[in-house]
């Protein structure tokens, strides 16, 4: 069974993060939020897809599902500042 902590191994593994949380406790069902220099210039859709790629076929084979929320920096730091 795969924890949040090795998720988040694995994305970071194939993709600069500047934040990264994943939350998940049944092994194959997960949440994240990930902040990465990667999705500038991308649409949400490209950004996800940058991340299945860093996760290759464990997409496939050890997650089930993964509810993910993807920002820029720039978008990240905005956020932050509002709270």
């Amino acid at each position: 069974m795969l924890s949040a902590q090795q998720l988040e191994t694995y994305i970071t593994q194939n993709l600069v993060c500047d934040h990264i949380k994943v939350l998940g406790d049944d092994g194959t069902h997960f949440e994240a939020v990930i902040v990465s220099p990667e999705f500038v210039g991308k649409s949400m859709v490209q950004q996800h897809q940058r991340v299945y790629a860093a996760l290759g076929d464990r997409m496939r084979a050890e997650i089930h599902a993964l509810s993910m929320r993807t920002l820029t920096p720039e978008a990240w730091q905005k956020l932050n500042n509002k709270n």
